[in-house]
């Protein structure tokens, strides 16, 4: 009798084993599975940024964004940033639609705004000049970002810290789709 169980119990054991690796194994297979492959196009060295434009009422915004953008892609990119655009293998532009200032709370005595929030909003072209292709096509991009003036701060702050968020989200759109 201690023999069948001994026997029942191995087999049971063997059945879960075999099913934990196959499930384990799984993970790895040829259709998914981990890469070391690089997340941004590799048929392309360099990249030229144009200034973006501005359809908003606020000056030198598309300085700071263009700028802020520039440094990331040389940070945080395999690309190099070029000054002319006959040297480079791709062109990235834009065009800012909005720059919006918000308030987000209010001194509940006088009713003046304790926190304020810059939002700008942008949309983003990158061409592959070596091939014609559109890399990014007109997709449309945010960030904001808050400020306080009872902190010394104003919208000078504020502006800047959201095109450096949006230029972060503007390499993001940069890397191959998954």
């Amino acid at each position: 009798m201690e023999k069948k169980n001994n026997k029942k119990t191995g087999k049971i054991i063997s059945i879960v084993f075999l099913s934990l690796t196959g499930v384990c194994l799984s993970g790895c297979g040829v259709i998914g599975g981990y890469s070391n492959k690089s997340l941004y196009p590799e048929n392309i060295t360099s990249v030229y940024v144009e200034m973006f434009d501005n359809q908003s009422f606020w000056r030198d915004v598309e300085y700071e964004l263009t700028d802020a953008l520039a440094k990331r892609i040389e940070a945080r990119t395999p690309y190099k940033i070029v000054s002319s655009r006959d040297r480079a293998d791709s062109v990235i532009s834009g065009q800012i639609e909005t720059v919006s200032q918000s308030v987000l709370s209010n001194e509940r005595e006088t009713g003046r705004p304790l926190e304020k929030e810059v939002e700008i909003r942008a949309t983003v072209i990158w061409i592959n000049l070596k091939t014609g292709e559109l890399l990014i096509d007109n997709d449309s991009v945010a960030a904001s970002a808050s400020f306080s003036q009872w902190q010394g701060q104003g919208f000078r702050y504020s502006s800047a810290l959201a095109a450096n968020k949006l230029a972060q989200k503007i390499v993001e759109l940069m890397e191959t789709p998954w």
